[in-house]
Order: C-alpha cells, then structure tokens, then sequence
C-alpha cells in the first residue's frame, strides 16, 4: 500500500506544480485539511484558493511513509537552503490532510515517523 501512497502525493503535488487545480481536487478528499503553523481551513473551496494563491513549484526529496501517513521533504531552490516538508494522510489514494512544517525533522516528530519508515 505504500507504493499507492507515495504516488498518490507525487501526483497531488505534480497536479500543485503543474496548477491543475482540478486534479489537485479530485486527488483530495471533500473535506481535505490543509494547514500551516499559521492556521488551517478544510474543504476544496478552500485547497482551491490556497493553491491558486500560492503560485508554488514543489521539488521533493526524501519521502517517509507508514499506516497512510507520508512525509515529504520540500527542497529549497537556492543551494544551502534548509528543506521543509509537508505531512499527508491518504485514504484509499485520497489527499484527507496536508500540514506544512518549517522543516523535516519537525514534519517527522510530528507523525512519529522515523529514518525506518524512508522509502528509497
């Protein structure tokens, strides 16, 4: 089921990169969560206009994956920059959350996945 997973993410964000706002859609739950440290919002209007107004172009590195949880490092575009990375729940190849932290290790703590869940 991992291997489901992990593709369903990097569809979701080549979908992001690409802005294909209706694949991003229809790779997400009705009552997708998305969110930030700043604040959260639910729903496709809401991943919608979020996407839109991001204007992002997403490079991921290392992907960690167990029980439907992923984590997905972010790389920066400038060398030396620290990566971030976003936490995704899929169910059933569905986007139902995605959390942004400031960077891997945070991301990690945060879903109590470790070096072990790393997918190659």
């Amino acid at each position: 089921m991992s291997t489901s997973e992990i593709a369903t993410v990097l569809a979701w964000y080549d979908a992001l990169n690409e802005r294909d706002f209706d694949t991003l859609v229809a790779l997400s739950s009705d009552d997708i969560e998305i969110g930030d440290a700043d604040g959260a919002a639910q729903g496709h209007a809401a991943l919608r206009e979020w996407a839109e107004q991001a204007g992002v172009r997403i490079e991921t590195g290392r992907m960690y994956v167990h029980d439907g949880v992923v984590v997905a490092e972010e790389l920066g575009g400038d060398p030396g920059a620290v990566a971030s990375a976003s936490a995704f729940r899929v169910v059933h190849d569905c986007v139902t959350s995605v959390f942004h932290h400031g960077d891997l290790a945070s991301a990690l703590a945060a879903t109590e996945l470790t070096e072990k869940d790393l997918k190659s």
